[in-house]
């Protein structure tokens, strides 16, 4: 058995062995990447933390399959044709809910806490994907729930980070539903508050509200273009929920949106 199970386990590593000189290479495309202009050899070989005679080989490759072109008259490098069809065609399978599902239940997991997908649907924030916590959570909530663009975390950063003529009727549509609450009167002022507040914070909280008992942090999640695609809400009973800006509960969801986000291309 040991000589069998030593075996498999040489196996497996083969698999796992790499071409190293490809990983090395992609050292420099990733420095294309990252700054997103024209660079020189230098500049690149600096990024990538090896010596211009030994970058100039991998670029002198990569322009010929052309994933990388140096203009003629600066010699500086930038991403190539076969690059930017690469970049299309990973944009057209793109599917955000698809590339979210497995950070959202890790982020589940490791939190114990309810998390919810949402995206901007026809009647505003729809909540298209739900997983369940370790601690029972009683929230009347459920996949196909369109949320309140001013009333609830989730809503709040549709609120402020889409462009509000998207969203002007369906504000004024949450004033007038929620205007005559007594115990809590919704104002526009106020909701322009806590949407500056959602800015500032790049993240949105709930305390108690709308649901008793329940808070929420809700985080951004962005595309390659830069536009809000996506909201990822943390929730939880206030009891063992951390409800603080700096808190465990708001960098583990602002942790996963970011994580998201870089999945479907945006970049800081």
């Amino acid at each position: 058995m040991p000589k069998l199970e030593n075996n498999m386990n040489k196996v497996i590593e083969k698999e796992k062995r790499g071409i190293q000189s490809i990983e090395v290479g992609g050292l420099l495309l990733s420095a294309l990447l990252k700054h997103a202009r024209p660079m020189a050899l230098r500049d690149l070989a600096k990024e990538a933390e090896m010596a211009s005679g030994k970058a100039h080989p991998y670029m002198v490759s990569f322009s010929k399959i052309g994933l990388i072109k140096q203009d003629a008259v600066t010699g500086f490098y930038s991403l190539g044709p076969m690059a930017i069809q690469l970049g299309l065609v990973s944009l057209q399978l793109l599917s955000p809910v698809r590339e979210a599902s497995p950070e959202a239940e890790k982020l589940a997991e490791t939190t114990g806490h309810s998390v919810a997908l949402a995206v901007w649907g026809n009647q505003g924030p729809t909540v298209v994907r739900l997983i369940d916590p370790i601690y029972p959570l009683h929230v009347n909530l459920r996949t196909g729930t369109v949320m309140s663009l001013a009333d609830t975390a989730t809503g709040r950063i549709f609120a402020a980070y889409l462009p509000k003529q998207l969203i002007k009727e369906l504000m004024e549509e949450d004033y007038k539903r929620l205007g005559p609450d007594i115990s809590n009167p919704l104002k526009p002022a106020k909701v322009e508050q806590m949407l500056k507040e959602v800015r500032h914070h790049k993240l949105s909280r709930s305390l108690g509200h709308p649901t008793p008992g329940v808070n929420a942090f809700s985080a951004p999640v962005f595309d390659y273009s830069g536009n809000l695609v996506m909201a990822v809400t943390l929730m939880g009973s206030s009891g063992i929920f951390d409800p603080e800006w700096d808190g465990s509960s708001a960098i583990a969801v602002t942790r996963c949106a970011d994580q998201i986000s870089e999945r479907l291309g945006y970049v800081k």
